[in-house]
């Protein structure tokens, strides 16, 4: 078994090993793996923060020996927290990071860095707080960045900048948690979950008091949320059908 972490900010993820394949999903910097296949220009990963898998260009990620990855999977995350960020390497050149990336591995990148980071897990109430450092962030499929991010991507990196572990897709969220009956139930963090008309989550977004959630639907927005699902008021319509709620926390 092989094992890397990503050295650079924003590395694609695809589906299939091509540059043409979809997005599936993004690894920031600092994200470590296991490399599954090798072929002579792009790997099969494992994330080691949730399983997910995909395909990444081999000119994007650094090989670590096994005991490495098995300390970043052992040590609690510690996550950069501004927008953007640098790190610097031996040369004095500097990286973008976004918000969110990994910073357990710097030793091992031999990146330096003087910025804000966290390390620690918050309160629940701490949640909403956290995702209104994406608002307004433009909707990408794969996206896990306020440059761009999914609907499952945002819930997942609001979770784990307050120090606690979500599934990357919204179906695979869906298994997590205590199911509650009602809204009148559920708090603020709590995830509501979506299915399209074959009866599949397609969908989650974050709980908000007073009847609000803030999801990621063309950019990462505010709307009202009823029985019914998801209210758009600027478009005077539902937009998602609500399935279940879940109390993660």
């Amino acid at each position: 078994m092989q094992y890397g972490i990503c050295n650079l900010s924003i590395v694609p993820l695809r589906l299939e090993p091509s540059d043409t394949s979809e997005l599936v999903s993004q690894v920031l910097y600092g994200d470590y793996f296991k490399v599954l296949e090798k072929r002579k220009s792009w790997s099969k990963i494992r994330f080691g923060f949730d399983k997910y898998e995909g395909w990444i260009d081999n000119k994007q990620y650094l090989e670590i020996v096994k005991e490495d990855y098995d300390r970043l999977k052992n040590e609690t995350p510690k996550l950069s927290t501004d927008l953007v960020e640098f790190v610097q390497d031996q040369d004095k050149q500097l990286y973008p990071i976004p918000l969110g990336s990994a910073l357990n591995g710097l030793d091992i990148v031999k990146h330096t860095f003087d910025g804000n980071f966290i390390q620690e897990q918050y309160t629940k109430d701490h949640l909403v707080k956290t995702a209104f450092l994406y608002l307004n962030a433009p909707y990408l499929w794969g996206g896990k960045t306020p440059f761009g991010i999914d609907c499952s991507g945002f819930t997942q990196m609001v979770y784990k900048l307050n120090g606690y572990k979500l599934l990357r897709d919204a179906s695979q969220q869906a298994t997590q948690g205590e199911a509650l009956s009602f809204i009148e139930e559920s708090d603020p963090g709590d995830l509501a979950f979506f299915d399209n008309n074959e009866g599949q989550i397609v969908h989650v977004g974050i709980i908000m008091k007073d009847n609000f959630i803030i999801h990621a639907h063309g950019k990462v927005r505010i709307d009202r949320l009823d029985h019914s699902g998801i209210y758009n008021v600027e478009r005077g319509m539902h937009t998602h059908k609500l399935r279940v709620i879940k109390k993660i926390l």
